[in-house]
């Protein structure tokens, strides 16, 4: 079946469900877990006086030092379940996550790739975009998108 399984992980209540999804799986399966964090720059940095100026090395080294908390953090979960979590923390500043996350997953020979889906209509997803969408479009592996509340 699976050996190994990739998970996307942002923090995010719909990242947390997938994380679970994937522990659960993996715990069937003994499958090892890759936890996948792709840090991006952001273009603005706001604050309560308003957009604020700051160098861009300092934003990149603070998403990847929070990035790096975070991955720790969900591998403690992991292995908590007796499962074994390899960490990867990539940072990218081509605006396209999705297809960073599917290169990644492939790069690490996953089985699966497990991501989560916040289900944004309309305006919502034409603003914001679909990390998962993008993701289902350019995995070359199974994916596994499991839906936020």
């Amino acid at each position: 079946m699976y050996e190994r399984i990739a998970v996307a992980v942002d923090g995010s209540e719909v990242s947390t469900a997938a994380l679970n999804e994937a522990i659960k799986l993996a715990g069937v399966t003994h499958a090892t877990l890759l936890l996948l964090h792709v840090c991006e720059e952001m273009p603005m940095v706001w604050s309560i006086e308003g957009m604020a100026s700051m160098p861009m090395e300092d934003v990149s080294l603070a998403f990847a030092a929070a990035g790096k908390q975070l991955l720790l953090r969900d591998q403690a979960e992991a292995e908590k379940s007796g499962i074994r979590a390899e960490t990867k923390l990539v940072e990218d500043y081509s605006g396209r996550i999705g297809a960073v996350i599917s290169a990644e997953a492939k790069s690490w020979r996953a089985d699966l790739l497990v991501v989560g889906s916040h289900g944004r209509k309309g305006l919502d997803h034409l603003l914001m975009g679909s990390v998962a969408e993008s993701v289902m479009r350019t995995a070359s592996m199974p994916v596994l998108l499991v839906r936020g509340k």
